[in-house]
């Protein structure tokens, strides 16, 4: 697995790396994670939020053997009892609450600190500021190593990191949806903070797993994207992908993978899943090399087939700081 540096900190990780949200089978979710390990993956991305408390718990355990060979980032930011579990509202950046959820996500894991520390989802009644200083403070005790935030907005990235330089910021981004490249990205390649895109593969979508309306029980159908018009409309990525992938020897997965990579040099995507063999497939993503004439005819056919508008419902899409 090739490597790479998120901006300037010099926090080098695997060039693709592991989203853990989805892993809640006990029975399975561990042989997901070794398999990640086994591919040369190193960065493997948690929460609080995640189970929640649980997620937290399954990675720690199934990293202890190797936990000096990787990267273990993890967030905090919701109204999460660290100790139970429970939602006490909706979100809590406090000074307070969020030692405590450190405290928790260090017990959790099983381990004396976190690689690379979130703020899951910006709080609007805590000035970043003193968020920032809070991780600052735990940086220099030791707890931490890092500091990330996710799903932050231009002016809320330069405020906390004029207090605590940040490594890496996370916000969905793929094919699918670029709507960072407008204001997030140039902001990071300024300021020398990496990038940690989720659902680089647009929810699966962009595998050419998904053709015509989603099945009753597909959790998909929570997000707006996914209406069978929508679907339909942006089947010309999926086939965009696949001619690409044709040529190269791939699958459309890794060229919508590969696609990141070569875009921007410290840009790690962190694709998740439940199944060793999409698992194995993602990884080889970082293999796939892509040539001018490839990013030229894919930025030429995706460009028109971009999709605006809310990403989510909107008790969800109010927490995006845009």
């Amino acid at each position: 697995m090739k490597t790479r540096q998120l901006g300037t900190s010099g926090l080098e990780v695997s060039a693709i790396g592991l989203g853990c949200m989805m892993l809640r089978d006990p029975d399975t979710a561990p042989d997901v994670i070794r398999a990640a390990v086994d591919s040369g993956i190193t960065l493997f991305d948690s929460a609080e939020a995640y189970g929640p408390l649980t997620n937290e718990e399954l990675v720690g355990r199934v990293l202890a053997p190797v936990r000096d060979q990787v990267v273990i980032a993890t967030k905090f930011g919701f109204a999460i009892d660290p100790d139970t579990g429970e939602r006490h509202g909706e979100l809590d950046s406090s000074p307070d609450h969020i030692r405590a959820a450190v405290e928790g996500s260090l017990r959790r894991l099983g381990t004396d600190h976190i690689d690379l520390l979130y703020q899951h989802r910006v709080d609007p009644d805590v000035p970043i500021e003193d968020v920032a200083g809070v991780v600052k403070g735990l940086i220099e005790e030791g707890k931490v190593g890092h500091f990330g935030l996710s799903e932050a907005g231009v002016d809320t990235i330069r405020r906390a990191h004029a207090v605590q330089p940040l490594t890496a910021l996370q916000s969905e981004y793929s094919l699918w949806w670029r709507e960072p490249e407008q204001e997030i990205l140039p902001t990071l390649r300024e300021l020398g903070i990496g990038f940690v895109p989720f659902s680089p593969l647009g929810k699966g979508f962009l595998t050419g797993s998904v053709s015509g309306a989603l099945s009753e029980d597909d959790w998909r159908k929570a997000f707006p994207r996914f209406t069978p018009e929508m679907i339909e409309s942006s089947q010309g990525l999926v086939d965009l992908l696949s001619r690409v992938a044709e040529r190269r020897g791939a699958t459309p997965g890794q060229v919508a993978l590969a696609w990141i990579l070569a875009a921007e040099p410290w840009a790690v995507p962190i694709p998740g899943t439940r199944r060793v063999e999409r698992l194995e497939e993602n990884a080889g993503g970082a293999d796939v090399d892509l040539t001018a004439d490839d990013l030229a005819e894919i930025d030429e056919v995706a460009t028109p087939l971009q999709i605006t508008g809310d990403r989510y419902l909107p008790a969800m899409q109010k927490h995006i700081d845009r």
